[in-house]
């Protein structure tokens, strides 16, 4: 049987004040107050910009024990250099604090930019480059270059670090494409974005990811009850086939991400 996990892509949203966090409260204690609601969460601002090993620390140490981060990797990597030259891209992303989430520490997703057509030996090679577990990491994170100054190139432990995949151009969906993740046990993101971009939900790893931006509206309609059964329903089935599936509310616009996500855990806490 494989796990779910159900959160939110980000935490810190102005709209979300008064609303789901209660108002009055302090920003800093957002995300425990959120991390006590879910079940994990996406950080989203490791795509923007290199963050440290210090914020990785604080958000580690603000959420409960059995809590999990996925780390979303840098734009710089995907949508500037097209994961063409990345490797010391790649070596300073995992220096600059990903490890410091210790056990906390979930997949790392790699979102592609729309205007990148499917080529397989450039995603081959990129895969070829990914650590497959912390102790990778840590070493390739010790080949980071000067614009990671405080970087942490240790790993408390060596486990296994899983990757997942969400294109955005409809020329990934081929079978040569599926065929090369499940050679590399990446994983297919399911990604709901209201017909916007590729639907694929195509096993071709232990894990399932899943990224819900909005069935009507793109990042910002909500999804009704009937919806969120729905994707119960098939968060249950791939966790009876093994898979650990990981959702993640993204339909931020008006807030709706954490009440859906909310509502999504409880219809799988039932019988």
């Amino acid at each position: 049987m494989g796990t779910v996990r159900v959160g939110i892509s980000g935490w810190t949203y102005a709209g979300w004040r008064g609303d789901f966090y209660p108002t009055g409260l302090p920003r800093r204690a957002e995300l425990a107050y959120a991390a006590e609601r879910l079940t994990a969460i996406e950080i989203n601002g490791s795509f923007y910009s290199l963050q440290r090993p210090s914020s990785y620390a604080t958000w580690r140490d603000q959420t409960p024990p059995d809590f999990v981060f996925t780390v979303k990797g840098g734009r710089f990597i995907t949508h500037l250099k097209r994961l063409v030259g990345v490797e010391t891209a790649l070596a300073n992303f995992f220096a600059s604090g990903v490890l410091a989430l210790g056990p906390k520490l979930g997949p790392v997703l790699w979102q592609l930019p729309e205007n990148l057509r499917f080529d397989l030996a450039k995603l081959e090679a990129f895969f070829e480059l990914l650590p497959r577990t912390t102790g990778a990491a840590a070493r390739l994170a010790a080949q980071h270059d000067a614009k990671v100054p405080d970087a942490l190139t240790t790993a408390t432990e060596d486990r296994p670090l899983q990757h997942a995949l969400e294109f955005r151009s409809q020329t990934f969906c081929v079978p040569e494409c599926f065929a090369l993740l499940r050679e590399h046990r990446i994983g297919c993101v399911v990604a709901d974005t209201a017909g916007r971009w590729p639907h694929a939900e195509q096993v071709t790893a232990d894990l399932m990811y899943v990224r819900l931006h909005g069935d009507k509206e793109l990042y910002a309609s909500g999804y009704d009850e009937a919806s969120l059964r729905s994707w119960a329903a098939k968060c249950r089935g791939w966790a009876d086939q093994g898979q650990d599936v990981y959702v993640f509310f993204d339909n931020d616009a008006k807030g709706h991400a954490p009440h859906d996500a909310m509502t999504l855990i409880s219809l799988l806490a039932e019988p």
